[in-house]
């Protein structure tokens, strides 16, 4: 009835900020920290490690592209496993499928610090990638939409520092490492032995403080049972109308978002390692991590004290808009950088230009918590929520700044023309 809606509607939404689970929130987010701090944790060695097994045989402008497959490898591992990680998840429930989650990240993590060449580094981050969409997908976040982009900037800001600071032990602390030929052998274990240590944290805080959201899970030996099947098929809501119009608007801004912050994250290691005479800053990676995780802690301490007020004041749509118009400027800030370098070295006027980067690369937070509040109130049902979620030539070198500042100039446009001003159903 039309009029029991406009009724209970306020009195739901004053409701649930009294009874957030905060238990159950923080184990949460505390697994989010999971994807940003594995992605990221191979940012500030990436370009030496490409340099180091030789497959751009020593030409420096291959460097990024070979960096790109690597990073983007893990992102797409976790686009073909989400949908049927998801689903499982529906069956059997979702603390059996984290728990595995965890398990293949820590053997993935593994692998690639133990891996000498290209090949086994890409395999090891796509089972990465896929094991990590079992924990970021399937947790029940509906009531942290606005918590999601902090835990991903705190993950952010640690993994930097870990990757930056414990690659090539035996060189940067040979007092402690120099005797140990493993770590001569393989420079790039020591970083991606911690991930594994994180998971076996998370492992016991989901087994013991986790509860399951799924009821009557199907047991994991009658996963394959006809019956079981059947029963399940009527669960959810069939993908055909997950896809309503509400449901491909929101996730499509999302991913747009997505597409240009992740880029973003890629292209700003590589930006700092690449050598000047190459249009970088030629930074060292424990240099590179110190930068990584200070922007990280900026922007997370941001979006903390300052995304709930903003997003009252202006609302969803002005929010998401304006995170977007609050980083235009910021693509410029890489080749001006480099021009500054160029003519005046490593001053103060250069961390400026860098602490500023940080402070517009806010943006994508707000953007990013304004739209999760779209894609949860554009889901069917709760049950749809997990079905939705080159050389030196061009322009000096630039191009790739100008290509990322004109998609976010389009996506603004597009925004004022498909996002309603209100999030649907909000009074």
């Amino acid at each position: 009835m039309p009029g029991v809606d406009c009724e209970e509607t306020p009195l739901l939404g004053k409701t649930k900020l009294t009874s957030i689970p905060w238990s159950q929130v923080l184990v949460i987010l505390f697994l989010l920290l999971a994807e940003p701090f594995t992605s990221h944790i191979i940012s500030p060695f990436a370009p030496e490690l490409i340099r180091e097994i030789g497959i751009t045989h020593g030409n420096e402008s291959h460097v990024g592209y070979y960096v790109g497959m690597l990073q983007s490898s893990f992102f797409l591992s976790e686009a073909v496993g989400v949908f049927f990680w998801g689903r499982l998840s529906d069956r059997i429930g979702r603390k059996p499928v984290i728990l595995l989650g965890l398990a293949g990240m820590s053997v993935s993590s593994l692998w690639f610090g133990l891996s000498k060449s290209f090949a086994s580094f890409i395999l090891s981050r796509c089972l990465c990638g896929v094991m990590t969409t079992l924990i970021f997908r399937i947790s029940d976040t509906s009531k942290i939409w606005g918590c999601m982009p902090l835990s991903w900037t705190l993950g952010a800001t640690l993994g930097p520092i870990v990757g930056g600071y414990l690659f090539r032990p035996a060189v940067q602390y040979p007092r402690i490492f120099g005797d140990f030929q493993f770590f001569k052998t393989y420079p790039y274990f020591l970083p991606c032995a911690i991930p594994p240590m994180f998971c076996a944290i998370a492992w016991v805080a989901v087994f013991y403080l986790l509860k399951e959201t799924v009821k009557s899970p199907v047991p994991i030996s009658h996963i394959f049972r006809v019956k079981s099947q059947q029963r399940e098929a009527s669960r959810g809501t069939p993908l055909r109308l997950v896809l309503n119009s509400r449901v491909i608007i929101s996730v499509g801004h999302y991913a747009f978002v997505a597409l240009i912050e992740v880029a973003y994250r890629a292209i700003q290691p590589l930006f700092f390692a690449t050598p000047i005479d190459f249009g970088g800053l030629g930074l060292s990676p424990p240099s590179i991590g110190n930068l990584l995780a200070g922007a990280g802690a900026l922007t997370g301490i941001l979006q903390l004290l300052f995304f709930s007020s903003i997003h009252r004041r202006w609302g969803s749509k002005a929010t998401f808009v304006n995170g977007l118009i609050g980083s235009l400027p910021m693509f410029f800030t890489f080749p001006i950088a480099h021009l500054l370098v160029g003519m005046y070295g490593f001053n103060r006027l250069l961390w400026v230009f860098i602490v500023l980067q940080s402070i517009m690369s806010f943006g994508y937070g707000l953007s990013f918590g304004a739209i999760f509040m779209y894609i949860n109130a554009a889901a069917p049902d709760r049950a749809s929520l997990d079905d939705d979620k080159p050389k030196h030539e061009y322009l000096g070198g630039n191009l790739v700044y100008c290509v990322f500042f004109v998609m976010t100039c389009i996506g603004v446009v597009a925004t004022n023309y498909l996002l309603p001003q209100k999030v649907w159903n909000q009074p």
